[in-house]
């Protein structure tokens, strides 16, 4: 129960800092944090066997993605817990906060019971559910916010489904205020961004492809933000895209609205350019957007404007995304691949590694209460050993999950995860 992780760059998204040092674990906890890498620490306090020299790697705490899609019940196939927890292992994910939007919609606390004892039996990771806010996710009549937070909900969202009806909406952010429970929201104005494919703009139009103008994310946004403002409710946006959206974001906490957002990592490091000759795996949704975009929401990450970073994991199978491109499924896998993507960031010099880990780790985890998502003393040791500079081809098919469905099949990239640490026992090292 005791481990010891020498010579490791700590990486402290807390405080801000990178330093040479070493950490203590013990009995699932972060028990010290030394500034030196190398603690004169005898054998008889900490054996021979439990000493984990990283060799001047990076040591982190542990990501903690928000909107992770499981597809149990109904489409095992795409996806299981133990496919899933695994995957989030390799990628030094700890915490897995998952969506409701499976067949069915985990709607009831039966249905979140059946899940939550899924996630225990398989995944090596927490797994922390999310819950639908409305009935079936129609958007027609609210959930039993109460009874499902009993049963372990930690927030509640329709996802990609927008309710429409904003007396509902405004009636469910209400009671979701009265019992403090997080609203997660999906800013887009659901009519406008029907059916659409891509981006509006030049490159949309010479493909011919069904298109949604930024502008849709802006007023879905306006609207919600005006719900908080009437209901006082906690609310997070999912996914902010566009340069339109980030005003209005910035206002509402200016306001001092218990407003959060966060993005998703390919709207971070890819564009809609990335779809050229029809490639379905770049279809997602949002869809990918402008250069300018991108590089406006990258921003709002380093300012703290944007909180949180997650990888939007949603497996899709070969039959959904072998179509044309406008009948394609939407979603990419990210689980396994997001720390290596988003060291793009890093090594362009965009982004620095205790602010990344600000919004994979600590941030989310603030924004839900866990206690996780810190390099500090008495913090859970839900920590990810990682080799920012180790360059690696990534081959869709050795990826962990059972779908495979990811943009980045045969990219170049710069960064490994080398052992992953949930309550201090290692639940995946690389060979």
């Amino acid at each position: 129960m005791t481990r010891l992780i020498t010579h490791a760059r700590l990486i402290d998204p807390e405080a801000g800092t990178e330093t040479l040092g070493a950490v203590l674990v013990r009995n699932g906890v972060i028990a010290e944090v030394f500034d030196h890498p190398d603690p004169q620490i005898g054998t008889d306090t900490v054996p021979q066997d439990a000493r984990r020299d990283a060799g001047g790697k990076c040591l982190a705490p542990g990501i903690v993605d928000i909107g992770v899609k499981i597809c149990e019940p109904g489409e095992r196939h795409k996806e299981s817990y133990g496919s899933a927890g695994q995957a989030a292992a390799a990628g030094g994910v700890t915490t897995i906060v998952t969506r409701p939007d499976t067949t069915p919609a985990i709607d009831t606390p039966e249905t979140l019971e059946f899940v939550r004892r899924r996630a225990n039996e398989a995944a090596p990771v927490h797994v922390l559910p999310m819950a639908a806010l409305t009935k079936g996710r129609d958007g027609h009549e609210m959930t039993e916010i109460g009874f499902l937070m009993d049963a372990g909900a930690v927030a509640f969202t329709d996802c990609d489904r927008v309710v429409q009806n904003t007396k509902v909406l405004s009636r469910a952010m209400t009671y979701a205020r009265a019992l403090g429970a997080l609203v997660v929201g999906h800013p887009q104005e659901p009519n406008l961004s029907a059916g659409a494919a891509t981006t509006s703009g030049k490159f949309a139009s010479l493909r011919g492809l069904p298109a949604v103008s930024p502008m849709a994310e802006r007023m879905g946004l306006d609207r919600e933000i005006a719900l908080v403002e009437m209901t006082g409710a906690r609310y997070h946006a999912d996914q902010i895209t566009t340069t339109r959206a980030l005003p209005a974001l910035a206002r509402a906490k200016r306001n001092g609205f218990d407003v959060t957002a966060g993005v998703s990592m390919h709207h971070l490091t890819l564009n809609e350019f990335d779809v050229a000759d029809y490639r379905t795996f770049f279809k997602v949704k949002p869809p990918l957007r402008s250069e300018d975009d991108r590089q406006a929401v990258v921003e709002a990450v380093k300012t703290g404007l944007i909180d949180v970073i997650g990888s939007f994991h949603t497996p899709q199978d070969e039959e959904s995304k072998r179509l044309p491109f406008e009948e394609a499924a939407s979603g990419a896998v990210g689980l396994e691949t997001m720390l290596p993507v988003l060291m793009r960031l890093y090594h362009s010099s965009d982004l620095d590694l205790p602010t990344l880990f600000r919004a994979l780790s600590l941030n989310p985890a603030k924004r839900l209460g866990l206690d996780c998502g810190r390099l500090a003393k008495g913090a859970p040791a839900d920590l990810v050993l990682f080799d920012p500079d180790k360059p690696v081809i990534l081959d869709r098919f050795k990826l962990m999950s059972k779908s495979k469905n990811t943009p980045f099949d045969g990219a170049r990239l710069q960064g490994k995860v080398l052992e992953t640490f949930v309550s201090g026992t290692s639940v995946y090292r690389s060979t």
